[in-house]
């Protein structure tokens, strides 16, 4: 009997454990940190550190003249593509916000136009009568 309550309290303490964000309300940050790294961006700093220490390991003559030629080799085309990476990141980050921008954008117009399917929340082009995703009928101010 004293192992099946042992046993109980063990358990109810590891769901309380595992609740506690829940019931304190704690959530994750969807937003990033000005210190927080991008993927490609940390790619890019473990590619030049990697190349850095091979630098000081051949200068502390550690490494012999053909490891040293062949890893600087492997690494500098590493630290090449994870430049060029994150300079595509940079670059493309700015189209896609402006494409989700255009997006929410013709939602909004959309609801407003009454354009919107009751049913399943599709945005139809205005004047519609059937929503073109599930088949229901539009909203009478929408189609006309």
């Amino acid at each position: 009997m004293t192992l099946f309550i042992g046993a109980s309290l063990v358990a109810l303490a590891v769901v309380l454990f595992i609740l506690q964000p829940v019931v304190k309300g704690l959530h994750a940050s969807l937003e990033r940190d000005e210190f927080e790294l991008t993927d490609t961006e940390a790619r890019k700093r473990v590619a030049l550190l990697a190349l850095r220490d091979v630098e000081y390991d051949f200068l502390a003559e550690k490494l012999d003249e053909h490891d040293y030629r062949s890893l600087k080799a492997e690494l500098t085309a590493e630290a090449l593509a994870a430049l060029e990476a994150d300079e595509q990141a940079q670059s493309g980050a700015g189209a896609d916000e402006d494409e989700l921008e255009a997006e929410i954008a013709a939602i909004r117009a959309g609801l407003g136009a009454g354009s919107v399917c009751d049913a399943c929340g599709f945005s139809n082009e205005v004047g519609s009568r059937f929503c073109a995703s599930c088949g229901q009928a539009v909203a009478a101010e929408a189609a006309g």
